[in-house]
């Protein structure tokens, strides 16, 4: 009874968290920032942010094998971190207008550096929540309830920023997320304080070093780093190129993000079932072509109907990203050994986080700097194109690094 009760519990608290999530974050934090006076830059500094809070994980990684009750550091941190990220509909009311983006940056980097310390805590714990034999399947359909309720989160928002547009529409989203970060709060302090197994390695730099003896583990981890800086240069710009380039409504763009996770949604299941009987590494492999073409399909723009090219565009972002998102969530629980693995997962993120920050701040310069270009470069050239070398990449380095025709083995 233990084991199903913490399986509910994980899967209520994804619930108020993907609100959370998907009504400050995504193509309706753009518009909000847009509405603060953002340029492009910072539009992509803040699409970068939790990325790059996750290099503190290895501090969180270092203080959970100190303290080693990991409720505790989930609890105190996630809190913190949802606080201050509601708390930026605040910045309006108490800052001038001159420093509402930056303070809302620095508002936000606060809270992610807490989330991703606490981030730390949360994957150990769910590791050992989550029986190693139904992981692909419970995820698969645990992700697949969160996309159902960011749909739900996108419809009401877009809805609520056209029916109440400006100030009014967003007042009434971080009203709507205080209760969600209260219902959230309240969802973690039911979870189970386990055990923690603490690695026999005494000294923080032997820790460290343990990601980076495990050759197979290294080569995947350098290669999803060199993925994700160039993901990230295209897609977080996608809700910008909609809203600012193409000059969509909210509406159509909330619309086509619900579209991504319907497809994520439907993909989740899938990608979770093959994860019970084929590698998470090889399984991986299969969601970069699909990712990359979410980037090859605005080429199109200008020959076939915009909104229809958004999207397919966004159909392959939520078949591919979120198998991928999933596939790589199952593999730092799943291939790394239990007494190493909040280091294993810190180094990850670390490395990661990094490669997506870089990513994300070029992708807000690179649209920064073709301003002036020709429409089409904006329109559709400067996605393409990173479409192509994404697709280049997953087709070379992706191949040696991932392939792995080995049927999946539990831990």
């Amino acid at each position: 009874m233990g084991e199903r009760r913490n399986l509910r519990i994980l899967l209520i608290e994804g619930i108020p968290a993907s609100v959370i999530f998907n009504t400050l974050g995504g193509p309706l934090q753009t518009g909000f920032l847009l509405h603060l006076g953002a340029t492009p830059v910072q539009v992509g500094i803040a699409a970068a942010i939790p990325s790059l809070m996750n290099v503190v994980q290895i501090l969180g990684a270092l203080v959970l094998q100190k303290l080693g009750n990991r409720k505790l550091l989930l609890v105190v941190l996630s809190s913190i971190h949802r606080l201050f990220w509601v708390g930026t509909g605040l910045v309006p009311f108490l800052f001038p207008p001159g420093l509402w983006v930056p303070v809302y940056l620095c508002f936000y980097a606060f809270g992610f550096a807490n989330n991703a310390i606490g981030g730390v805590a949360w994957t150990s714990l769910v590791g050992d929540m989550v029986p190693a034999a139904i992981r692909g399947s419970y995820f698969g359909f645990r992700n697949m309830v969160i996309s159902g309720v960011i749909v739900i989160c996108l419809f009401f928002g877009g809805w609520v920023l056209d029916t109440y547009p400006g100030a009014t529409g967003f007042h009434i989203l971080y009203a709507v997320c205080a209760v969600m970060m209260i219902w959230n709060t309240a969802c973690f302090t039911l979870y189970p304080n386990l055990p923690f197994e603490r690695s026999e390695e005494k000294n923080h730099l032997g820790l460290l070093r343990r990601p980076f003896q495990d050759k197979k583990y290294l080569g995947a981890m350098i290669f999803i780093s060199l993925w994700l800086f160039v993901q990230n240069i295209a897609l977080p710009m996608f809700s910008y190129g909609m809203l600012k380039v193409l000059e969509l409504n909210v509406q159509w763009v909330t619309t086509a993000v619900i579209v991504q996770n319907l497809a994520t949604m439907a993909s989740n299941l899938v990608w979770g079932r093959l994860n019970n009987k084929y590698s998470t590494r090889l399984l991986l492999f299969w969601t970069l072509p699909v990712i990359a073409a979410s980037c090859l399909v605005w080429g199109l723009i200008g020959i076939l109907p915009t909104l229809l090219i958004i999207f397919i565009s966004h159909l392959l972002v939520g078949t591919g990203v979120g198998g991928f998102n999933l596939l790589i969530f199952n593999y730092t629980i799943g291939d790394t050994p239990k007494s190493e693995r909040p280091m294993f997962v810190a180094v990850f993120s670390a490395l990661t986080g990094i490669a997506g920050f870089t990513g994300s701040i070029l992708g807000g310069y690179l649209f920064d700097w073709t301003a002036a270009a020709p429409q089409w470069v904006q329109d559709k050239g400067i996605f393409t194109g990173l479409g192509a070398l994404l697709l280049i990449v997953a087709l070379t380095a992706g191949q040696a690094a991932l392939r792995d025709r080995q049927p999946r083995k539990v831990n």
